[in-house]
Order: C-alpha cells, then structure tokens, then sequence
C-alpha cells in the first residue's frame, strides 16, 4: 500500500524556528503556542510503501481479509494518499500528514500495533512481516525499516516493553514450517 509521511525531525526544526520569529515579533508564549496548535507546521514530506505480510502455521484455517491488511498499513502512515482529488481534498490529506508526522520506524510500529489490535483473533504462531520503504525527497537516498516476528514475540514486546533479543525470522519460519515442527 502506499501513503504519505510527513518527517517529525524537520517538523519541529521548521517549529522552533517559528517561535522564535513569533517571539521576536512580540508574541507571548501563549500566543505562540495557540498559533502552533491551531495552523499545520510545515516539514517535508515523503511517499510511503507499506507492506504487511501474515503468515499463518500449517493447518490454521486462517482467513484474513485482504481490506484489513490494506486498512492496517494505509493507517499506519501519517495519511493515505488518492489518484485523484479536489482541491479541497488535497489540502485535508496535507493537513493530516502533517498532524501526524511519523518516521519510517514509526510506520512500522504502527502496522504491528494494527495486527495485534485488529486481528486479535489469530495464533501467537503466526509470522508477521511489517516493512515501510519511503522514498525521500530532500535525501539523496530512501528510508527503510521494517519488522518481523512470531505475533506471541510481538504482542509480549508489546505488553512488557522490554525488546527481545532474537525474533523469528520468516526464513527461520518457512524452515521450521517444511520441517514439520
């Protein structure tokens, strides 16, 4: 899936110099602050490529709708994107990118934070694979970062905070899968 990141980094350069301008030309804090909160600060932006993969263990009878995956990875970034729109559409889907800046790490977080919450049906044993590419438009390279482990790896990461040390990789997966373990 694809979609829109709006970078934090440069985001809260682009802020703080505005404060100082704002605070140079009198205005108090409060001001400034109203004013920050109430107009989209200005940062660059990059397309995202999001993609999620579930792998389900032999025999899980696993069904995923295919709308689900797609809802997790587009949500997963600052905004979703459009072939076309109006004027007026263009500057919501702006707005919202830039009420959501998000890294690429952040994207996949997000996509992994999506399993665990709306497929909570399915097995500690299945495989998740979240991987988002950006593709940088101040950077002469793109962004990638992405995330793979047993949903039992995941959801525990998640609920202890504490990161493990090894995940399931998918090739150790589809290994232990053809070796009947």
């Amino acid at each position: 899936a694809q979609g829109m990141t709006a970078c934090p980094c440069a985001q809260q350069l682009v802020a703080g110099a505005a404060r100082e301008r704002l605070a140079a030309d009198g205005f108090t804090d409060d001001e400034i602050a109203r004013i920050l909160e109430h107009v989209p600060v200005a940062t660059h932006n990059q397309r995202g490529l999001g993609t999620l993969h579930i792998g389900a263990p032999e025999g899980a009878g696993t069904q995923i709708d295919a709308r689900t995956l797609l809802a997790i990875v587009e949500g997963s970034m600052s905004s979703e994107i459009y072939e076309l729109m109006k004027r007026s559409d263009e500057a919501a889907v702006v707005e919202k990118a830039h009420r959501r800046p998000r890294f690429v790490e952040d994207c996949v977080r997000e996509m992994v934070r999506g399993v665990i919450s709306d497929l909570s049906e399915l097995s500690d044993e299945h495989l998740v694979s979240a991987r988002q590419e950006n593709l940088e438009t101040i950077h002469q390279h793109n962004v990638v970062a992405e995330r793979f482990g047993l949903l039992g790896e995941l959801r525990r990461e998640l609920r202890t905070g504490e990161h493990a040390e090894h995940h399931m990789s998918m090739r150790d997966w589809l290994d232990a899968a053809g070796s009947g373990r």
